[in-house]
């Protein structure tokens, strides 16, 4: 099984990520999975979506908008922000506009080109779960969760900025 950080601590993960699929027939070809289905698919075919057996998670792409998902967008167990590139960062913004404008509560999870340096970042603007690039030490990028014992800017995880909390 797959393995991911998440709220600091190296697991098992349990959900699928379907990276590619133009219709929602590949639905029904794994049914009872927990799938992270690309936005588009999700948006598109609502009814399939709906009937499947199984948790669903949508994906969104750095090149879409979190306010696509709606109203539904609570009802979501977990969003997936992909990083299609090390030095692609919209989807850092994404997680602080989910967090902060739409006050979304459950798990925000990097997926796509995550590094090891990235994941101290990541954390600071509202992520709670991170899937590795192949070539990554798990050990080594849990530690990069405490690289910083503090940081100046106000973030998600601590809105006050330094010179506020002194």
């Amino acid at each position: 099984m797959q393995k991911l950080i998440k709220d600091n601590a190296i697991v098992e993960d349990y959900w699928t990520i379907l990276k590619e699929a133009s219709n929602p027939k590949v639905l029904s070809i794994i049914p009872g999975k927990n799938m992270i289905i690309p936005l588009s698919l999700w948006r598109d075919y609502p009814e399939e979506v709906s009937d499947y057996i199984g948790k669903i998670a949508v994906w969104v792409n750095s090149d879409e908008s979190v306010y696509d998902i709606g109203e539904q967008l609570h009802d979501l167990p977990l969003i997936a922000l992909n990083f299609p590139a090390f030095s692609d960062g919209r989807s850092y913004s994404k997680a602080r506009e989910l967090r902060e404008v739409l006050n979304y509560k459950g798990e925000v999870r990097a997926i796509g080109d995550i590094l090891r340096d990235q994941l101290f970042y990541l954390s600071r603007c509202g992520f709670d779960a991170f899937t590795l690039r192949y070539d990554q030490d798990w050990d080594a990028s849990l530690a990069a969760l405490t690289d910083f014992s503090n940081s100046y800017q106000g973030t998600v995880a601590q809105p006050k900025p330094l010179f506020r909390r002194r």
